[in-house]
């Protein structure tokens, strides 16, 4: 016989059937698709506030919460709306929105119909700030670490035939770089930087370790950058 003749049972949702709760948070949100700064070592699934004692193995969160949208009984995994609301309230901030904005990027969500539905203060004010622009996470990062300089930041600005991660002010662009950045994509960037300094742009590209774990140097470099008038466009020659 080639083969079974029983499809094969997920295990993770054979253990949330078993346990009698969803999968949710960012265990749900991984498996969506969604951008996740670091992998979690637990599971994360809901139960309801009310429910009884749920008997559950080492290394699995439960978040007892009431959902926004109403959960099938039958439902062993949440819904978006009810997975994002746990990662807002289990997550750090950037962390949260990072994998909000992922959502509304990929199309799983929109924002509007979120801000319709009853969510928290703390979790609205998530909400209310995340924008559908960020092509990874870690793009997520930049702008609020940006926003005390009060310098017009545009993602995605389309410049000389392709997107860019940020302009800053009028010249400063900023180009974020996942790990998918190699081979011909790394040599594309190049070109489209090239290409960017001939016509006056400023370019500083960062990489995932920059961006998380060492910030201030990245903010250092926009810094002097900006010290500088590399963020102005040029006022007219002699």
């Amino acid at each position: 016989m080639s083969g079974s003749p029983f499809p094969r049972v997920d295990p993770l949702l054979l253990k949330a059937a078993q346990a009698g709760v969803v999968i949710s948070c960012v265990t749900r949100a991984r498996r969506l698709g969604l951008w996740i700064a670091a992998e979690s070592t637990e599971t994360h699934v809901a139960a309801h506030p009310h429910a009884g004692r749920v008997v559950v193995r080492k290394g699995i969160h439960v978040h007892r919460a009431a959902p926004v949208i109403p959960r099938d009984p039958a439902a062993l995994e949440d819904s978006i709306e009810n997975a994002l609301l746990l990662v807002c309230v289990c997550q750090p901030f950037e962390s949260a929105l990072a994998i909000v904005e992922s959502a509304l990027n990929k199309g799983l969500v929109q924002k509007s119909a979120l801000l319709r539905l009853p969510y928290a203060p703390g979790v609205r004010k998530i909400l209310e700030v995340a924008s559908p622009y960020s092509d990874s996470g870690l793009e997520t990062y930049v702008v609020p670490r940006l926003r005390w300089m009060k310098l017009r930041i545009v993602p995605q600005a389309w410049i000389a035939g392709h997107r860019v991660d940020f302009l800053i002010g009028e010249r400063l662009v900023l180009q974020v770089d996942g790990g998918h950045h190699v081979g011909r994509q790394r040599a594309s960037d190049n070109t489209h930087d090239a290409v960017l300094r001939h016509m006056g742009y400023h370019v500083i590209r960062v990489g995932y370790i920059q961006v998380m774990e060492d910030w201030p140097g990245v903010q250092a470099l926009i810094m002097q950058a900006v010290a500088q008038g590399l963020h102005l466009a040029p006022t007219g020659g002699a």
